[in-house]
């Protein structure tokens, strides 16, 4: 039977400012809690429904706990509860001296929806991107939205989180550093390379301006209207990522 003090701290979780101060998070459902197993971030303890250990084998480093269905609502953030939750160490990813400038990495500017960001590790781990550059008020990815939004991705995407007119502009000189604006010129036109920087903005503001001096080539995504019928404003930020990367690897593949 779970303790009042457990319930509460679980629960406490879903706040970032206890997860700062307890340097845990909280992972919920089979499928993330199974490939959490596998990687390479610390398990402290699962909470999980009897049928669900029965069907895995947990190293005897990982403390369980058997939970009923009511008990697991109790400490779930889901409408609906998973079988499982899971209780993770935050591993520290501020060190960016293991960053590869041979590969994209993507630089986040204060994306604020738990979901554009879960979603946006889900494409860098679908297209092999493995570091994310965060701004400092760009939504933390340890918030339980954001965990489930990637889907397991959080387990192979290194996200890091820094004030990004500094970080651009200590890079090496030679890093191709490319924005995504409506002022940009057509993606499908433009000289693409193997590594670099990709700036995706704010879902509302676009690209800071501080940061627009450091963008060597701007890129835009253009519409196909027809009959120059009304088009949508713009791109959602993680759709707007999905297409960039695509187009990105697709020339690295192609050639």
């Amino acid at each position: 039977m779970l303790s009042k003090n457990t319930i509460k701290y679980i629960t406490s979780l879903k706040q970032k400012k206890f997860r700062d101060e307890f340097r845990q998070f909280v992972a919920e459902g089979d499928k993330l809690v199974s490939e959490l197993l596998l990687s390479y971030l610390k398990i402290v303890e699962i909470f999980a429904v009897k049928e669900w250990f029965s069907a895995h084998n947990i190293a005897g480093n990982i403390k369980v706990t058997e939970v009923t269905a009511f008990e697991l609502e109790r400490i779930s953030g889901l409408t609906t509860p998973n079988l499982v939750i899971a209780l993770l160490e935050i591993p520290d990813n501020e060190k960016f001296e293991t960053i590869n400038f041979d590969n994209l990495i993507l630089v986040l500017d204060e994306i604020k929806d738990p979901g554009n960001l879960g979603t946006i590790i889900r494409i860098a781990d679908w297209f092999g991107i493995k570091d994310i550059i965060c701004s400092n008020h760009t939504v933390d990815i340890y918030n339980p939205k954001v965990v489930q939004a990637t889907m397991g991705s959080i387990a192979r995407v290194i996200v890091h989180y820094t004030e990004l007119t500094t970080f651009l502009k200590e890079i090496p000189k030679n890093i191709p550093v490319y924005g995504t604006l409506l002022s940009g010129e057509n993606i499908y036109t433009q000289d693409l390379t193997k590594n670099g920087m990709i700036i995706i903005g704010n879902e509302s503001k676009g690209i800071s301006g501080e940061l627009l001096p450091l963008i060597k080539t701007k890129l835009l995504i253009p519409s196909f209207p027809e009959n120059n019928e009304s088009r949508a404003e713009s791109l959602n930020a993680s759709i707007a990522c999905a297409i960039v990367c695509a187009e990105f690897k697709r020339r690295v593949f192609s050639c």
